[in-house]
């Protein structure tokens, strides 16, 4: 662990000033000249860079994944924006581990390039259809897929859908630009490259198959075929909390001697989980702790319902009672005791044990990481998105309870306090800012759903056939009616003193 100090001249990253900074700060023992690139990265934000390019990094440390330098690559103008700053200081990123005993930080180096972003996509298609890249990955947010609610399908019918379309060659999307450069290379007798998903999503390399594919299928069906046989898009399940960078991140970099103007700090756990199977070829990942496995399911469930499942019961309640951090809220006595029964009861029984650990040893660990108080993750930042997390992580453990006919009352509560905070105020009166892509959407039906329960559930894209659902639709008007009329407390004190005897 290292002890901050305040540094009154803190030094710019830069390649050749590593060996300058403080001896505590851990540094990269390979050059970039050595490096060659294998990666593009399309969605280079915090995660990535705490996550799959440490990976990268710990190889390059032992000698090895020289020819796997990572190219970051976006399609958002936030892409833009982190994209100047990374070049400014050559691709370095400072990691900050938070832990209670103390923090520890590093450089990492292992990405080479950031490409421009343009509205056509042309840089970022151009690189990707260059033979040296074998392994195309993503970090594009669970709701950046164009699926249906419910089908879970890859949806044609989306605008941006429809421009690629009609213009293949310049694509708005990333699944355009993916599959404009496959037809690259399949036109010039290149293989493809292995495009691997790093989003929570469940069997997430198998929705990428299916957008790249479908997408490609519309417009040339030739090329459809050949990627369908010749590609690779391997599940993974992928495993660290990493916070929004703050100012106060930025300020302990400085203490640490470090001018970083893009600094990441995470917790001190991460878990990668990845189908072995790549068509062009792959890092020796699993000397650095990844899992290698042709079940990738197992974790992804587990994964995906108890720890990310268990941040929505903490974040939209959070955020109603004014509780600013997911481990404020494992703090705040009636918030835990939501947290813990809805765990217990209605997501672990429904979850399988993987190799190694039960549902409950797993719990335990998420407990232990979401109480870590060194982690300052916003209850804001873990509640955006709802619109695509709630479907990915409360949703099939409640769809899964209803078929075994058992208790659904935590996880019809945890949806009444969604839509209580897309109303967009807390109970003590202040404002909650937009906070999801459908956020308009979402507050008028929440304010609707003030008078009319089904103004919610029936949200058709959210819900799918859920909100038909008797069992479910009876037990959330009634949480909704109680959390306006008594509060977010007194609804959770309800549902506390409750049995377990069915729904």
């Amino acid at each position: 662990m290292v002890s901050v100090s305040h540094t009154n001249n803190p030094l710019g990253l830069r390649r050749d000033k590593l060996g300058n900074l403080a001896k505590t700060v851990g540094i990269p023992k390979y050059q970039s000249k050595d490096l060659s690139p294998g990666i593009i990265h399309i969605g280079l934000g915090n995660f990535h860079r705490a996550h799959q390019a440490w990976y990268i990094h710990q190889l390059m440390q032992r000698g090895l994944a020289h020819d796997w330098a990572i190219i970051g690559a976006g399609v958002r103008e936030y892409d833009a924006r982190i994209r100047n700053r990374l070049i400014e200081q050559d691709c370095l990123t400072t990691l900050i581990e938070l832990d209670p005993s103390g923090i520890s930080a590093e450089v990492i180096g292992p990405m080479v390039d950031y490409l421009p972003i343009e509205a056509n996509n042309a840089p970022l298609i151009r690189k990707m259809a260059d033979p040296a890249i074998r392994i195309v990955s993503l970090t594009v947010t669970e709701g950046g897929y164009f699926l249906d609610a419910n089908t879970g399908l890859f949806d044609p019918t989306h605008e941006d859908i429809r421009h690629d379309v009609e213009n293949p060659a310049q694509p708005r999307t990333v699944f355009g630009a993916i599959v404009a450069a496959l037809g690259q290379r399949r036109s010039q007798g290149l293989p493809p490259f292995t495009a691997l998903s790093c989003d929570n999503l469940q069997g997430n390399g198998t929705i990428l198959r299916n957008c790249v594919v479908s997408l490609a299928r519309l417009s040339d069906p030739h090329l459809a075929d050949w990627i369908e046989r010749n590609g690779a898009f391997p599940n993974s399940m992928v495993d660290c909390i990493v916070p929004a960078t703050t100012d106060q991140v930025i300020e302990q970099c400085r203490a640490l001697g470090i001018e970083d103007r893009a600094p990441v700090s995470h917790e001190n756990f991460r878990q990668w989980v990845i189908e072995d199977d790549f068509c062009a070829g792959r890092p020796a990942l699993e000397k650095v702790g990844v899992t290698l496995t042709h079940d990738v399911r197992s974790y992804e469930t587990m994964k995906l319902r108890i720890l990310n499942g268990g941040h929505q019961l903490l974040a939209n309640v959070g955020e109603i009672l004014s509780v600013p951090t997911i481990s404020s809220c494992m703090k705040h006595p009636d918030i835990f005791k939501f947290f813990a029964k809805v765990q217990a009861e209605e997501i672990l029984p429904h979850v399988s044990s993987v190799p190694g650990t039960t549902p409950t040893e797993y719990l335990g660990l998420v407990e232990q990481r979401f109480s870590n108080t060194s982690i300052h993750d916003t209850t804001r930042r873990v509640a955006f998105d709802g619109s695509s997390r709630h479907p990915g992580f409360l949703l099939p453990s409640l769809r899964d309870a209803l078929e075994a006919d058992a208790s659904i009352q935590g996880l019809a509560l945890a949806e009444a306090f969604w839509c209580r905070m897309c109303a967009g105020h807390r109970e003590d009166g202040s404002n909650i800012a937009e906070n999801d892509p459908l956020w308009v959407e979402l507050n008028t039906a929440a304010l609707t759903a003030q008078d009319d329960p089904m103004a919610w559930i029936g949200q058709s894209k959210i819900y799918g056939d859920l909100g038909q659902n008797p069992q479910f639709s009876e037990a959330f008007s009634k949480w909704l009616t109680t959390i306006w009329q008594q509060g977010g407390r007194t609804a959770i004190a309800v549902y506390v003193k409750q049995g377990t005897e069915g729904t």
